[in-house]
């Protein structure tokens, strides 16, 4: 099969590797698309596998052609069925599994990071990881469902209250995202700002009170209740930790370098009662995500902005990397995508 492979830091080919076959509790996807991710930048960088080569692409669906032995009779999933993947590895034995935290796992691992991923014509992946998709959803389209879900597990980790304002940084797809939670979620209102003028575009088309480029043009003077950094850019998380108002929370949702560092004034965190609070990755939020995404809380169209073949991963991710767009997708196989 055909298969993009992150060789060593910075360096991507595309090759041919042997298929996968299923181990047992494990089946054979055949995607349908992957959707690229800031995380698949930091691998390239070095910075997240514990080992290169890797086969990336957490984001992804497709249709089940092979089912190994020894999968449960709870798990549902047949040969033929088309899925979602959660990519979430947790061991299920280290303190922080045992306690409730397994997105913190000691051993944690994930599809298309740690193992081999969506970026090849065929990927293994345990049967239960996999949501069976309903009939109305496109196979290709529901990639978005993993981003979902990680934004799910933000709006956990808020605790939201009705009649939140809310700011938020960064109009990308994880910030469109949590534009639209909030919604769901009962706020009073709405910014979103990003330096992109562009992608500001897709916030006003989704609906929000103010989509501006400077978040000075704003007038809050008492500050906003939810502040949420979608970028992980220091110089936006920054800024956002000024604007918590009395009693608020800022969320750290975006993923930062290693390098960035913020300051915060101790005595304003406690004087004000601000929580600053993180949300990393998936925890028991993609069955949920799933749920919304299949009563149409998101439009695909708007979020999937460009596809590429697989052939032309590397292109694809130095097009992403440009910040052009929104969610871009590799098709291994036919190309356009299969439905």
């Amino acid at each position: 099969m055909k298969a993009a492979l992150i060789r060593s830091v910075g360096e991507i080919v595309v090759e041919t590797v042997d298929d996968p076959t299923p181990q047992p509790g494990e089946v054979i996807v055949q995607v349908a698309a992957c959707g690229l991710c800031g995380t698949d930048l930091h691998i390239l960088r070095g910075e997240f596998a514990p080992s290169l080569p890797i086969v990336p692409g957490h984001e992804f669906a497709g249709t089940v052609v092979a089912v190994g032995a020894g999968i449960s009779d709870v798990v549902t999933i047949r040969e033929g069925d088309r899925v979602a993947v959660d990519p979430s590895l947790y061991c299920h034995e280290c303190h922080y599994c045992r306690s409730g935290h397994d997105n913190l796992c000691l051993r944690w691992g994930a599809i298309g990071v740690t193992v081999a991923g969506g970026a090849a014509d065929y990927v293994a992946v345990p049967a239960a990881n996999c949501v069976r998709l309903p009939e109305h959803i496109a196979t290709a389209d529901a990639t978005l469902i993993e981003p979902l879900a990680c934004a799910v597990r933000g709006y956990d980790v808020l605790k939201s209250q009705l009649g939140a304002h809310v700011l938020i940084y960064g109009a990308g797809t994880m910030g469109l995202m949590m534009l639209q939670l909030a919604h769901r979620a009962g706020a009073a209102s709405v910014d979103v700002v990003d330096l992109n003028g562009d992608r500001l575009g897709a916030a006003r088309t989704i609906g929000v009170d103010n989509a501006v480029t400077d978040v000075d043009e704003l007038e809050r003077p008492y500050g906003w209740e939810l502040v949420v950094d979608a970028t992980g850019n220091a110089a936006a998380i920054q800024d956002g930790l000024n604007r918590v108002g009395p009693g608020g929370t800022f969320l750290q949702f975006g993923v930062a370098d290693y390098a960035a560092r913020a300051v915060i004034e101790p005595y304003r965190i406690y004087n004000k009662e601000i929580t600053i609070t993180g949300s990393m990755a998936v925890l028991r939020s993609y069955e949920r995500a799933a749920d919304l995404f299949a009563a149409g809380v998101l439009d695909p169209a708007l979020f999937i902005t460009d596809r590429y073949p697989l052939e032309k991963y590397a292109d694809a991710l130095a097009a992403f990397s440009g910040g052009g767009g929104l969610k871009t997708q590799v098709i291994p196989g036919d190309f356009p995508a299969r439905t």
